[in-house]
């Protein structure tokens, strides 16, 4: 998309762009790195890979770049999603689809992925610290709170495995700590809204989903910052299982939904626990998790495979990109 095309969006469509759209990326990233891995460990053909890490990354200059040109025109706009209470956890979905699309591209390119990896580190680390200031900054209310205030600050999870190789381990270990300290405190809060509040709005109910990241993602990045499978490596992975079947539990909650960007939330949890349950296989040779990796891999490539026809069909009926 050049610079003509992206004017000749309507307006009030480029004006009302959420910054929802990055986790777009997220998801398409995160099952780039299961169909690496499942190229790797079950030899499965390498085109599914190298499809998706050219689609993944086209859709983040895509989206980066219209989102810039919101930032130029539509400031006013951008200045009330960095204020709004919810939105402004989004912001870092930019910078974990960098880390995503480095992790991914080690594949490839080491210069590339060096690239994304220490621009997504940067970003990232900024938008820990934003957010927090924002939070005690402001007023928020317990109905604010929902599991998509993981993504800023439990995001930092996603760093050593992307890192490694391009930091020191005592600064991968910074970040590690720093989401898995959020990741128990923000648990609690969202637990206690869960439980004794108002359920969440239809909209952010797929938010519900980013409950399995934190563990999932929490066990790679142990692994890569010990090479050890101890055992809280072991309890890591087996809290992604535990929210894994609790979702789908609730899979009741999820069936009556009206389509919203925030589907997307579906994605990027499932491919991380799909991507913890082949490196457990990886590393015991249980054929039990051979089999619980091809189960995972298969529902989350449906799901990506789902919301993507889902995004595109609501982007023809000028659906997205419009005011709440």
């Amino acid at each position: 998309m050049n610079e003509e095309e992206i004017k000749a969006i309507p307006s009030n469509r480029l004006q009302f762009f959420p910054i929802m759209m990055f986790a777009t990326v997220m998801g398409l990233g995160g099952l780039t790195l299961v169909f690496e891995r499942l190229s790797h460990i079950f030899s499965f053909p390498s085109f599914f890979a190298t499809t998706l890490i050219a689609i993944s990354t086209f859709m983040f200059f895509l989206i980066t770049l219209t989102y810039l040109f919101k930032i130029v025109k539509y400031k006013d706009e951008v200045k009330k999603e960095l204020n709004h209470p919810i939105r402004i956890n989004f912001f870092a979905a930019c910078s974990i689809s960098m880390l995503i699309l480095s992790a991914a591209f080690k594949e490839y390119s080491l210069e590339v992925s060096s690239y994304f990896f220490y621009f997504g580190a940067a970003l990232h680390i900024f938008l820990t610290f934003y957010t927090i200031r924002f939070w005690i900054n402001n007023n928020l209310e317990i109905v604010h709170s929902n599991p998509a205030w993981f993504i800023p600050i439990v995001g930092n999870l996603i760093v050593p495995i992307a890192g490694v190789g391009f930091f020191d381990n005592s600064i991968l270990t910074f970040y590690f700590a720093v989401g898995l300290f959020f990741w128990i405190i923000l648990f609690s809060i969202i637990l206690n809204r869960v439980i004794f509040h108002n359920p969440f709005a239809p909209k952010f109910m797929p938010t519900m989903f980013i409950l399995i990241a934190p563990p999932a993602i929490g066990f790679i990045s142990y692994i890569k910052l010990t090479e050890s499978l101890d055992f809280f490596a072991q309890i890591l992975f087996s809290l992604g299982l535990f929210f894994t079947i609790l979702v789908a539990f609730l899979y009741k909650n999820f069936l009556k939904i009206k389509f919203f960007i925030s589907w997307w939330a579906f994605t990027f949890p499932m491919a991380s626990i799909t991507l913890s349950a082949i490196l457990m296989f990886e590393l015991t040779k249980n054929s039990f998790y051979m089999f619980l990796s091809y189960i995972l891999a298969t529902i989350t490539s449906l799901i990506v495979l789902l919301v993507a026809i889902q995004t595109v069909k609501h982007m023809f009926k000028k659906e997205i990109c419009i005011m709440e």
